[in-house]
């Protein structure tokens, strides 16, 4: 797949994943969730986005942690695959302010995220993502953000 290097391109690409759910199509799209290893997945009847751990995503190699950078354009990724796929906004969706709770260390290993749309108007959307490890129930990180959308 090539990338989606045109408004245009993108929106009938995005228009195509929300019919067919063939996430990948999306993520292979763009070249940086290429890569950082971002993709989104359908998990048990869940859209989730997985970072795929790599070496180049470690932070604090005495420990070693991932790096803060990287979940935070997993949280980021994962926000505005939400609101590309959940709603019909026509363009990439801008961040206004996002705020990142890191809440333990990210380990050697794959990490997951979840996006909610907590509010949507017409122009502005409010989104929490949380990313986990082994156990959903103790996040390592999470967010609160604000997009500006596109008009319809």
């Amino acid at each position: 797949m090539s990338d989606a290097k045109s408004p245009s391109a993108l929106a009938e690409l995005v228009h195509h994943v929300r019919k067919t759910r063939e996430y990948g199509q999306l993520t292979d799209a763009i070249p940086y969730t290429r890569f950082m290893g971002i993709g989104v997945e359908n998990l048990a009847g869940e859209m989730l986005c997985r970072m795929r751990y790599t070496p180049k995503l470690i932070g604090n190699s005495f420990i070693p942690a991932l790096h803060g950078g990287t979940l935070g354009a997993l949280l980021e990724s994962s926000a505005i695959f939400e609101l590309l796929l959940q709603t019909e906004t026509p363009r990439v969706p801008k961040v206004i302010s996002i705020t990142v709770d890191f809440l333990r260390s990210g380990k050697a290993q794959d990490t997951f995220a979840r996006a909610f749309i907590t509010r949507q108007g017409r122009r502005v959307a409010n989104v929490r993502v949380e990313a986990w490890q082994d156990d959903r129930t103790r996040p390592i990180a999470s967010a609160h953000a604000l997009f500006l959308l596109a008009e319809p």
